[in-house]
């Protein structure tokens, strides 16, 4: 019986997803996507969770990108991976799921698997891990986004740098560039992820949701339209706000910071 595409493991309220094809350095097949989609949507429809941590499984790879073989041995594999659909591109899959997404990268992040990590909400690296942009090398255009998003990341001209060269961008560097949130020894990566799923699970979900989607709606906008949508959405909101609910997270917020 062959292992499963897709792990999936529960530590109460955050899901811990890792992708499952050491063997093929996680490589993301058409079958895999699949499944990761599926996956996705159940988390994101399951109301016990509320953060999600994505990994890779070995230590070599949190994922190598499209599985080459498989390309190069099916007809209309490339376009079915650039379309759409949530169930054929794995960006999608992750950015369909409502719940913070913490990608938890354990080892290389090739092409594919640097744009699959580019749709998580945050990234914390392992010292092991390196990203690099080889859709040059291959002579493929990028279709889930990298494009677009590593500029808006690290700068157009390091962008520039990683995609048009093809190097790879070791995890301290990837650090002090702004791609990841920090860099953790390869035993505390799962560790340090998973506990600060939780910090974010402690909140109330509907507000964390609702906050995401307005951190990621304004950041698509002009900064002065993003700081009126801001401004549109919190005067709504925040008039629903009693002054029993502030004084009452007011507590709340004054006994976390005595313990953190």
């Amino acid at each position: 019986m062959s292992e499963p595409l897709i792990l999936t493991e529960r530590d109460g309220p955050v899901a811990i997803v890792t992708l499952n094809r050491p063997t093929a350095m996680n490589a993301l097949s058409r079958a895999l996507r699949s499944e990761l989609y599926r996956t996705m949507a159940a988390l994101n429809a399951d109301s016990e969770v509320r953060a999600v941590v994505l990994t890779g499984a070995g230590e070599r790879a949190f994922t190598a990108g499209l599985d080459l073989k498989e390309l190069g041995a099916e007809a209309g594999a490339l376009s079915a991976a650039n379309a759409e659909g949530a169930d054929e591109n794995p960006v999608k899959a992750i950015e369909t799921c409502r719940k913070p997404v913490i990608g938890a990268i354990n080892g290389v992040a090739i092409t594919g698997g640097f744009e699959l990590a580019l749709a998580c909400d945050i990234l914390i690296a392992s010292e092991n891990a390196r990203f690099a942009d080889t859709h040059a090398r291959v002579g493929i255009m990028p279709g889930w986004g990298l494009s677009q998003k590593l500029s808006r990341i690290i700068g157009i001209s390091r962008a520039k740098e990683l995609s048009l060269s093809g190097n790879f961008l070791d995890a301290r560097t990837a650090e002090a560039w702004g791609l990841v949130n920090r860099v953790v020894a390869p035993g505390e990566l799962l560790a340090q992820a998973v506990a600060l799923a939780h910090d974010i699970a402690s909140a109330e979900p509907e507000f964390v949701t609702a906050y995401k989607q307005l951190i990621e709606d304004g950041y698509a906008l002009p900064f002065g339209e993003g700081l009126a949508l801001e401004h549109r959405i919190s005067s709504e909101a925040n008039s629903k706000v009693t002054p029993d609910a502030v004084e009452q997270r007011r507590g709340q917020v004054m006994a976390r910071g005595r313990t953190q």
